[in-house]
């Protein structure tokens, strides 16, 4: 009886701890939202006072006031975010394919050259390829910020899919051969649909390493191309707190939309692709 309640005692205790430790970061998430939040609407709040002392809306009236300008600024952000994420998730997969189920010569060299963005430093990245974009035609253009914006979340998107594909394996994908699916229609119904949960990880994944990219956007943009990030950064940067939190706050509600977009978008493709093993 006594080895009983010291078992319970325990396990109650340990489940206190892991409570304590969600709360925690739980709270480490919320109270800075909450901070921005108010932020929104504050035009004075002076140290070391704990409420604001003078309450506006004049940020938002500000920002808001010109609604052509922002629904176009994240019309072209969002575009150039989900097309890298979903160009991220093409060539990433067939990545990932060729290094979990192939085995040629110079597997090992393509790992490592679909790592490298990790590797090499942002700043000395940036101005080899701004040179390299100028020589192809493609610096102060959308094709070349998405193209530079692929390279950095490609490592991302191929790490993800490589762990997805490394559970999933191909056994599956063979029983489906084996009852008469041609290798593209097995991939297709058996394994895709089990990638979905990884699938989502690495568009979400990509979509805010795209849409958070201020630097490259900046130099290959050349400043012609118009990114919600290229807008907010200088605010960051200044006494506009408030414009800043504003900024902040779409940024966070646009990609918490995508986001939602793409698991909606995921969950209506998996359940009309189920597996029917029917191939016959």
């Amino acid at each position: 009886m006594k080895c009983i309640k010291c078992r319970k005692y325990k396990k109650n205790g340990r489940n206190i701890g892991i409570n304590i430790v969600i709360m925690a970061l739980v709270l480490l998430i919320v109270l800075p939202m909450l901070n921005l939040l108010i932020w929104t609407v504050t035009e004075r709040w002076a140290w070391p006072d704990l409420l604001p002392q003078v309450y506006s809306a004049r940020a938002i009236e500000e920002i808001f006031g010109r609604r052509g300008e922002m629904l176009k600024l994240f019309g072209s952000s969002v575009v150039i975010s989900a097309s890298v994420s979903v160009l991220s998730v093409g060539v990433g997969m067939m990545t990932a394919r060729a290094l979990t189920c192939c085995k040629f010569r110079g597997r090992d060299a393509l790992y490592f050259l679909s790592l490298l963005p990790f590797l090499v430093p942002a700043t000395v990245f940036a101005m080899g390829i701004q040179i390299t974009f100028l020589k192809w035609g493609l610096g102060n253009s959308v094709a070349g910020v998405i193209l530079v914006h692929l390279i950095c979340s490609l490592p991302y998107a191929v790490r993800l899919l490589m762990d997805g594909m490394r559970a999933v394996g191909t056994k599956l994908e063979e029983q489906a051969q084996v009852l008469g699916a041609d290798p593209f229609r097995a991939f297709c119904t058996v394994t895709l649909p089990l990638l979905t949960p990884v699938i989502l990880s690495a568009l979400s994944m990509s979509y805010i390493v795209s849409f958070s990219q201020y630097f490259l956007t900046l130099l290959i943009g050349g400043g012609t191309v118009k990114t919600f990030t290229i807008v907010m950064v200088p605010y960051l940067q200044s006494d506009s707190r408030n414009i800043a939190c504003v900024y902040s706050t779409a940024f966070l509600a646009v990609t918490l939309l995508v986001f939602g977009a793409f698991e909606w978008m995921i969950r209506c493709w998996s359940k009309g692709n189920v597996v029917k093993y029917d191939f016959g």
